[in-house]
């Protein structure tokens, strides 16, 4: 299994996946240059996208989409309701509609549904037999039915948005904040290191923290809230790093299966 968020943030979210054969897109924000460029970067061809995952339609994770399946024509996986929001899809050919779970090739893609403020939103589990991953952006809460689900899996690109005294006293009006700490907005670092707490076991092997907010958050806010709810629930894990807004971050490398 290979992993590499291209890009994680507020200006654009993206992330390979590959296993064998089969190479995967995760959402596909920015533009189609810089998704372009960053395949590259990281050794693998654009051409050589089998398919693109959808799990919203917000700019920041389909801004891409357009030109993209026009230069390299991947299937693109999206749910009814995400196809009716996005309107050049109904010329397009290589159309998937998900609901529940289903396979590309070897992969096995399981949904979960989450709560954000779209027509419908979705996040995945990806596993090849031998290694799982967990993509969790962009939502408001976790539903407790899911974690027996994504409990112990190898990796987590788990959403930590937002430090609640950094928004709480930011410039964002009173409407937008009240946004993104409601249900259907982000998770914060205090939500994201708890749920981690609940899911994350002996077989884990990094922890992502994805999607963390220009003007609400650092890098530093995000990793000492994880720290400390870890230490709080008496659990110990050192292998976390927060993913960039324009640089890649190696999640796993299937050339030595040794997460960097």
């Amino acid at each position: 299994m290979k992993a590499v968020v291209l890009a994680s943030g507020s200006e654009g979210n993206s992330t390979f996946f590959s296993s064998g054969n089969v190479k995967i897109l995760i959402d596909i924000g920015k533009n189609a240059k810089y998704i372009k460029e960053k395949i590259l970067e990281i050794q693998e061809e654009p051409t050589n996208i089998d398919a693109i995952l959808i799990s919203h339609t917000h700019d920041d994770h389909v801004s891409a989409l357009k030109v993209f399946l026009k230069k390299f024509h991947p299937k693109v996986y999206v749910t009814e309701k995400m196809f009716y929001d996005l309107d050049f899809l109904k010329n397009y050919e290589n159309v998937v509609i998900y609901d529940d779970d289903f396979y590309i090739d070897s992969i096995r893609v399981q949904t979960i549904r989450t709560s954000h403020d779209v027509t419908d939103s979705r996040n995945f589990i990806l596993s090849d037999g031998q290694e799982s991953l967990v993509y969790l952006t962009d939502t408001g809460y976790l539903n407790r039915k899911y974690f027996s689900l994504l409990k112990d899996k190898n990796y987590y690109l788990i959403e930590s948005n937002h430090d609640i005294e950094m928004l709480m006293e930011g410039p964002y009006p009173k409407w937008l904040k009240q946004r993104v700490l409601g249900t259907l907005g982000h998770l914060s670092n205090k939500d994201s290191s708890f749920y981690l707490t609940k899911l994350i076991g002996e077989n884990t092997r990094k922890i992502i923290l994805m999607h963390l907010s220009k003007h609400n958050n650092t890098e530093e806010k995000a990793l000492e809230t994880f720290f400390q709810t870890f230490k709080e629930y008496e659990m110990s894990f050192s292998d976390v790093v927060c993913a960039k807004q324009n640089e890649v971050t190696k999640v796993c490398d299937d050339k030595d299966f040794v997460c960097r």
